[in-house]
Order: C-alpha cells, then structure tokens, then sequence
C-alpha cells in the first residue's frame, strides 16, 4: 500500500546520484513530491519507479547556471543539496559545483521564501586543509549558512552501498589486478556509514527534526582503517590479492599523473584526503550531532556488503552456494 502525498514538494540537487536516488526514495516514502534537479534529466527516468506514478519529476538544472537553480527551486517547501565531485572534470570544478554552488543553491532558496536547506557536506571539511575538495566543502558550508543561517548540514564520513564509489572500484580492480594499493599503508582510519542512514537523517531533516544552523557527523558503528575496509572486501568476494603499501609521496606523483587521464583511479588531491583520518569528531558525539544522536542505529559493513559485493565472486552470487 503506498503512501499518500502529503502536497509538500521537495527539490533536490543532484537527485540522481548515488545518494541522492536513495534520498529521493526515503522522501518518496514519506509521501512528499519530489522534483530531482540534475543535469540531465533523460538519464534519472530511474528514479520514477522509487515513488508513485507522477511523484518523482526530473528537471534539467546546472548549478553554474543559477537562472536553472532559481527554476528548480521555483514552489518547493524544501531544498536538499547532494551534488558532489571525488575530482574535477572539464568545468565541473571543485570550485563550482563544491563551493560556488551550495551558495547559488541557498540564495535561490532564500529568493523563493526559504528559510533552510539542507546541504549534504563531508567529513573533513577545513578551509586549511591541503586537499582542494575538502577546502571547496568547506567554503560551500559557509555558503549556505551565511545566507540562509537555519541551514542543516550533514557531513558523512566515506558512504557505502550498491553503487558506491569505494567498495565497487575496489572489487572491480581485484578481478583483475594480482594486488591492490594501500596508499600510505593504508591506515588512514574511516567510518563508514551506509547511504540509507544518510538518506534517513536527510528526510529528517526535511521533516524538520533536525536543529535549524546545526553540523551534523554522520558514521557508521565501526571505524575501521583503509586496509580493514579493503580486507572486508576481499571476504566478501572470497579473493586473496596482495595489499601493496606505497608511500604517500610515490601515490601523490602516481596521481598526478593518473589525472590527466579520463577516469583517474587516483588524483593527487585524492592522496592529500587519505592523509588525515576521515571519522566522527568527538565534540559531535558528545553534542549528539550524530546518527545516533538522531535516533539512527546505523548499518554495519557486515551487514550490507554481502548484498551487493557477491556479484564479484569467481562466479557471482552463485559462489554463495559453493561448499566452503
């Protein structure tokens, strides 16, 4: 039995994206209209099925272009913003999708009589650091409170699940490479935390339970280093490759060179990332600024990585029936 509309209209930036599919559907559920604001509408017809017929609406819009913000907003009760790059691609710039437009998102809510928005940030963001992207993340947070002050942001740690970025590139790799690469050794610690809870605290905050102008930490239950994750990967697809440490000055050169090539593996700003550990800051925990503290029990990797990670098996989901 579906849930019934409750007229209120959602926009969401980035809505065909890996976590912004899953927070289309949470809200989907709740019964809110959904209109996913994306770059290109022709290809997120995958998101209609996630609700009732005519629920979920695909609109062209680019945030460089803020007469498309501006259109995307246009009658919303609320606006999420999940647009996100791992690395810069022609004019899809940390700087204008990371920074610039948070900002041109917030203005264009606030032109429409918002007060808020809840914008999808990322562990790590610091105007200081040494990585363009965690700086960009940091410059769209300051964004978007300073124009609209009662703004939600949530700041994930490394997000998991079907069509993540991480445990899939990694699987895929294994089937094919003798050894995988532990980029400074791989003990740069994450926390990761399944794209479901993400998208729960999202609707949430939509529904207005979250703190208006509040920093939110979203992790998973474990914290676990780079080469824990890989080898919880490798379980998983019950193949045994060889964790290769490099040096983060041979990875840093390897990326530098990698990104000039469609598709990098590795970016230079990538390995500056791995360089500071990726988890829920203490001071959130102890504010509740927290999955947990929002009433959340989040998902572990042992729990969900078996449900889309088999597919990498020798023989795929099939392998579960092999004798062990």
């Amino acid at each position: 039995m579906s849930t019934p509309l409750n007229g209120k209209l959602v926009t969401i930036f980035g809505g065909s994206g890996f976590l912004g599919r899953h927070i289309v559907q949470a809200l989907a559920k709740r019964g809110y209209r959904v209109r996913a604001a994306v770059r290109r509408p022709d290809l997120a017809t995958h998101l209609q099925p996630l609700g009732a017929p005519g629920q979920i609406m695909p609109i062209q819009a680019n945030l460089r272009y803020r007469w498309s913000v501006e259109r995307a907003v246009l009658g919303a009760d609320a606006v999420v913003n999940a647009v996100g790059i791992l690395a810069p691609s022609g004019k899809q710039s940390f700087d204008a999708v990371q920074a610039f437009g948070p900002r041109a998102i917030a203005e264009a809510a606030r032109g429409a009589g918002l007060s808020s928005v809840t914008h999808i940030s990322a562990i790590g963001a610091d105007p200081d650091s040494s990585s363009a992207y965690a700086r960009s993340k940091a410059a769209g947070e300051v964004g978007v409170l300073e124009t609209l002050p009662e703004s939600v942001i949530l700041r994930p740690s490394i997000v998991f699940g079907p069509e993540d970025d991480f445990f899939n590139k990694f699987a895929d790799m294994a089937r094919f490479s003798p050894s995988l690469p532990l980029v400074g050794g791989g003990e740069t610690n994450f926390q990761p935390v399944y794209v479901c809870d993400v998208a729960e605290a999202v609707a949430r905050a939509v529904d207005g339970q979250l703190n208006p102008g509040t920093v939110y930490e979203l992790g998973g239950p474990e914290i676990k280093s780079f080469k824990a994750c890989l080898e919880d990967m490798l379980s998983v697809t019950r193949r045994s490759r060889l964790l290769l440490p490099i040096p983060f000055p041979v990875a840093s050169a390897m990326g530098k060179i990698f990104q000039l090539f469609p598709y990098a593996p590795l970016t230079a700003d990538q390995v500056e990332l791995l360089k500071t550990d990726n988890v829920v800051s203490e001071t959130a925990k102890s504010d509740g600024r927290t999955l947990e503290g929002l009433g959340i029990t989040p998902a572990t990797l042992a729990s969900v990585l078996p449900t889309y990670l088999d597919r990498f098996r020798e023989r795929g989901q099939y392998d579960a029936h092999r004798p062990a």
